[in-house]
């Protein structure tokens, strides 16, 4: 647990925060102090989450119901947290859907727009509200959640890798747009050992680590402390970075 307390007075919206590595990062980032937004589609979800990482960590987590596909939903939510907080100073864009083709020519066109809708749509249209009311308040941060898929994609992924992709494009982007109040950044995670995880089988995870120089999967407590970093004033020159945290994937295929 971070202890701190860098964060301190901050207020931080985590999206698909109710698991995985969504959840490890609220946790994060109210155990640093900030005060966190945990949000994703199902409210008793939310509310489920946010008492656990109020109960975990001491910190302050409250929830909100938001489907970041929905674009006026978006413009709805962060006016409600500027409202009830004063202010919004981080955002970590981190909700998504992975779905899995067997072949890319059996994809249907709505699951393909609905992959495009939650993984791109929704964090450019959260990117632009969210950023303009950061930078006319003096400042903020934005933190996306890619995947290394982005950038090492096979073909079952392949609609997910190409809005993973499209995230890291929007983070540079939206660095310039908001320059220089808002900070922009992106982590590009490779396998985690979450609880999305726990189905994995060792042949599956065998294949994910073998080649890897880490070795192993991934802890959430080693994406949440990065996103605390880049949340904070430490990170204040880190802005429009695109970074793994993949256990050395692309440093060997």
């Amino acid at each position: 647990m971070n202890t701190t307390q860098e964060l301190k007075g901050k207020v931080a919206l985590v999206t698909g925060a109710t698991r995985g590595l969504g959840y490890a990062i609220a946790g994060g980032l109210a155990a640093a102090g900030a005060t966190v937004i945990v949000s994703s589609r199902k409210e008793e979800a939310c509310v489920s989450a946010a008492r656990a990482i109020v109960r975990d960590t001491g910190g302050i987590a409250e929830p909100l119901a938001l489907h970041v596909g929905k674009w006026d939903a978006i413009e709805t939510a962060v006016e409600h947290i500027v409202t009830r907080f004063g202010k919004l100073d981080v955002v970590v864009n981190n909700a998504g859907i992975a779905p899995l083709s067997p072949t890319l020519e059996s994809v249907s066109e709505s699951l393909f727009d609905k992959t495009i809708e939650v993984n791109l749509k929704g964090p450019f249209r959260l990117m632009a509200v969210a950023g303009a009311r950061m930078s006319a308040a003096g400042g903020g941060s934005i933190i996306n959640i890619s995947s290394i898929g982005a950038v090492r994609p096979s073909p079952p992924e392949a609609m997910y890798a190409a809005s993973k992709n499209g995230l890291n494009a929007l983070t540079m982007a939206f660095a310039q747009e908001y320059a220089p109040r808002v900070r922009v950044n992106c982590i590009m995670p490779g396998g985690f050992a979450t609880d999305m995880a726990a189905d994995w089988d060792d042949e599956f995870i065998g294949k994910i680590t073998d080649r890897l120089p880490a070795g192993r999967l991934g802890h959430p407590d080693e994406i949440a402390g990065l996103v605390v970093h880049l949340a904070g004033d430490r990170a204040g020159y880190t802005t429009g970075a695109v970074i793994p945290v993949d256990g050395g994937r692309t440093a060997v295929y």
